[in-house]
């Protein structure tokens, strides 16, 4: 039999779970669909998410004021998050964001010091003797300035982000199918989704965030305009000396003269293995993954190793004396929409499948407020909040 749901949304990451737990605030019959993080991912035939992590930046500040407001909205609610799970996830350890004053990285600094100025943010501006003073453990090049947001930044946990949504839409009478979607097809006035497991369901309406994986053709009946970048994260093992050194590091962006070496840094942050890692992030060159089946390809490959001899020589320029011998790599993805914000919205022609997905490397922070205008979406058949300047109205091929 087909059991059918009011409302599916598949992918249970960090943007399908958020609407979960807003639209079953709304309605009863959501069912949120995706499998679980695998056991061992060199071997994992499946999908994959980028929230398989223990760290993301955030931060309120950004001068584009669209994604400003998505970021503001969601960090708002973090702490009822917290409260309502009873699961901790965001870590307020502030954010340093630096620039050149010349070269690729000239107007960084003053474009988020003008957000900030508009958001009415408390921000710090230091030059170089500034931050030696504050950050002694940074070598930031000569030549920059940077701005110190102290509250209202640092970073998220996104396993934990994640579960604390799948656990409050739990809680709100929500469905978690620990299944992998393969095929949606409208039919007979609703919408049918099969999954690789072999199970089949309906629903009235149904959206697709499943992030890189939403460029699945068989997901939607028209394929959407999503460009899927492979990226390489690179981590340093830390001992108890320099963790204690590190102590009170906040998150680093850094965007310095020379393009093609900007990158973001997360501050000392214990994994499941149970040790303690810097992480940093920003490769030198974008590698496109066209389909889906590179996409899986690409997760289990671990990274690249091109990109990991870049980061790590950036890291021991910008963090001095490290003893981490050799670092190590993780694969994740960006998704990028033609005009650089999120697509939420309908397939064109039809009133029953939506879509949800395109973080363009900004999203884990807001992705409660993006979860959010998914599940009005859902459930009003439209977003209708003069806040924004854009209406997120998705583009297909």
């Amino acid at each position: 039999m087909t059991r059918h749901f009011k409302f599916i949304i598949i992918g249970a990451g960090m943007m399908g779970a958020a609407a979960a737990r807003h639209l079953s605030a709304m309605s009863d019959g959501v069912a949120l669909l995706g499998p679980d993080e695998p056991k061992d991912s060199a071997r994992h035939t499946g999908v994959f998410a980028s929230y398989y992590d223990e760290a993301r930046i955030t931060r309120t500040i950004d001068p584009d004021p669209e994604w400003a407001l998505l970021a503001n909205r969601s960090i708002a609610r973090y702490g009822e998050i917290e409260a309502a799970s009873g699961i901790s996830f965001y870590h307020e350890t502030g954010c340093l964001l630096v620039g050149s004053k010349t070269g690729a990285g000239a107007s960084y600094v003053g474009n988020v010091l003008s957000a900030g100025a508009r958001a009415g943010a408390k921000l710090d501006h230091l030059d170089n003797a500034g931050m030696a003073e504050r950050f002694a453990y940074f070598s930031i090049p000569e030549g920059s300035e940077g701005v110190h947001e102290k509250s209202g930044a640092g970073y998220v946990n996104p396993r934990r982000l994640v579960e604390a949504q799948v656990t409050l839409a739990g809680k709100n009478g929500a469905t978690l199918i620990r299944q992998t979607a393969a095929c949606v097809v409208e039919e007979g006035g609703r919408v049918v989704v099969s999954t690789e497991e072999g199970g089949h369901f309906s629903a009235d309406r149904v959206i697709v965030a499943a992030g890189g994986f939403s460029i699945n053709r068989n997901l939607m009946p028209r394929p959407f305009a999503l460009d899927v970048f492979a990226r390489t994260v690179a981590f340093f093992e830390l001992d108890a000396d320099e963790i204690e050194r590190f102590s009170g590091m906040p998150s680093l962006i850094h965007k310095p003269k020379t393009a093609g070496f900007e990158i973001y840094m997360l501050p000392p942050v214990r994994y499941p293995d149970g040790k303690t890692y810097l992480k940093i992030g920003g490769d030198p060159d974008d590698l496109l993954l066209p389909t889906e089946a590179d996409v899986r390809d690409w997760f289990r490959s671990g990274g690249r190793e091109k990109a990991r001899q870049h980061l790590d020589a950036i890291m021991r320029e910008l963090v001095p004396g490290l003893t981490c011998k050799t670092s190590s790599m993780a694969a994740c993805v960006t998704s990028f929409t033609p005009n650089g914000y999120p697509g939420i919205g309908f397939v064109p022609g039809s009133e029953r499948v939506a879509v949800l997905s395109g973080g363009c490397g900004a999203a884990a922070k807001s992705s409660d407020e993006l979860g959010r205008l998914g599940a009005v979406l859902l459930a009003d058949g439209r977003i209708d909040d003069p806040a924004y300047g854009i209406d997120f109205a998705p583009q297909f091929l």
